[in-house]
């Protein structure tokens, strides 16, 4: 703006009449009118001898004085500025004539209404032809507006700066416009390496929910509340598939043009977010542990209702899969004395299938998963990926369609007295550390009613 300012009063000050408000008899008067009464900031100017020459329409606006009031009057004394303040502001908008570049004031003038606003005003002399000044304009706003000018660039420049939360400007066509440093770092890759790419390249899986919340801001505005999105990232650089998981909880911001007269013309989505991946998985955990833990209270109650142990260890394992696997499978020891190779004799399932009978030895190959757990005394996780999932499951004995095992030994009395199986589908993860506890949780009450039952044989 103020720069415009600049160039319409040089424009002003090339023609004398022009400049000491002659009337407007030619095209370059029109247009400089037009111009002048089209800025948004005031514009008054002054000849070399303090006579207003100069007065555009946010000057009335500002101060109430209309262009015929103002043009004409010699200084601003006893109208726009208090009489005992006069000399000093005008001396202070005049000495500009003599000074090079331009110089910014502060200072009160006077409304119509007789109230008082406190401008900043930016001023700059005027020369001409032959270089003698030739009079000065100034171009001034309420500083309010103009704090509130500063404090949204200031509050810009902080959020792209030194903002704790990843800030990213996305266009109409749902591309990165700008990235700031904590985004970029979130998207594990450079600010100017986003710019321009589809969101698609940026982010895997989540990315479909992402510009779908972008669209619906776009068309209809920003939801009322924050939206928790989860998100894989492409670039993921050396971690893990776990590690590139993230849960960002987002807000949106439609972003149109405030030059639009009618309808607002959208320019883009201002996208806030933090990670809070950290809390989401720890909330996670203990809202599963809370359940598991309640599942086994649950089947121990259930349990001790059961005069058979067996059939006790039938409700240990219906419990247990609730939330936790697709399938459970008891193999218990048969053989192992006296040198001889241990063997695993299917014994209970769930959900029952039929399709082993209860009391075979199963088949295992030596390198089974069921095998190691029981020589090892402990856990044992296993999975298959890719190509390698085709005919997985069926070589180890197990339902067709697994891809994630878990196999843990039942103990009692210093005993190992087989083996305990959870698998899991393709629509699931692959069991983990907390998934092994909780496994080792149920073997130890399996192990006890077998334990039981066995005690209790005829």
């Amino acid at each position: 703006m103020t720069a415009q300012s600049e160039t319409h009063s040089e424009h002003g000050a090339g023609g004398g009449d022009g400049l000491r408000g002659g009337p407007a008899c030619s095209g370059g008067d029109l247009l400089l009118t037009a111009l002048l009464d089209g800025m948004d900031a005031a514009l008054c100017a002054f000849d070399a001898d303090g006579v207003v020459t100069h007065w555009n329409r946010e000057a009335e606006r500002i101060l109430g004085w209309t262009k015929e009031e103002a043009v004409g009057r010699r200084g601003l004394a006893g109208w726009a500025v208090r009489t005992a303040d006069a000399e000093h502001v005008e001396a202070r908008l005049l000495g500009a004539m003599d000074a090079p570049g331009r110089r910014v004031h502060e200072f009160a003038l006077l409304r119509k209404d007789g109230g008082r606003v406190l401008v900043r005003v930016q001023s700059s002399g005027m020369r001409g032809a032959d270089g003698r000044p030739t009079g000065v304009y100034c171009a001034f706003s309420e500083v309010r507006t103009q704090i509130d000018l500063e404090r949204s660039i200031a509050l810009s420049e902080a959020l792209f700066d030194g903002a704790t939360w990843g800030v990213v400007l996305v266009d109409a066509d749902l591309r990165p416009a700008v990235v700031n440093g904590h985004a970029a770092r979130a998207l594990r890759t450079g600010r100017a390496e986003v710019l321009g790419r589809p969101l698609g390249e940026l982010v895997g899986e989540g990315a479909e929910e992402l510009e779908s919340a972008l669209q619906h801001v776009l068309a209809e505005g920003p939801p009322p509340d924050p939206a928790e999105l989860w998100v894989t990232l492409r670039a993921a650089g050396d971690g893990g598939a776990g590690d590139a998981r993230r849960c960002w909880r987002s807000g949106f911001l439609r972003l149109v043009s405030p030059m639009s007269e009618a309808t607002p013309v959208p320019l883009g989505v201002a996208w806030f977010f933090l990670d809070v991946t950290d809390a989401r998985r720890a909330e996670q955990e203990a809202a599963r542990s809370r359940f598991r833990g309640n599942q086994l209270h649950r089947a121990t109650r259930a349990a001790a209702e059961c005069e058979d142990p067996m059939e006790a260890v039938s409700v240990h394992l219906d419990y247990s899969l609730a939330g936790f696997a697709d399938h459970a499978l008891l193999d218990l020891a048969a053989g192992g004395e006296g040198g001889s190779a241990v063997r695993l004799v299917r014994t209970a399932e769930a959900p029952v299938r039929g399709t082993a009978p209860a009391g075979v030895p199963v088949c295992y190959p030596r390198d089974h998963p069921a095998l190691h757990a029981y020589d090892r005394c402990g856990p044992v996780r296993t999975s298959a990926g890719g190509a390698a999932a085709e005919g997985w499951a069926r070589a180890r004995r197990w339902p067709d369609g697994t891809v994630h095992g878990l196999c843990v030994v039942l103990r009692s009395r210093g005993r190992s007295l087989g083996v305990l199986t959870f698998l899991r589908g393709p629509s699931r993860r692959a069991f983990d550390r907390a998934d092994a506890v909780y496994a080792e949780g149920v073997a130890d009450r399996v192990a006890a009613a077998v334990d039981l039952a066995r005690a209790l044989a005829p």
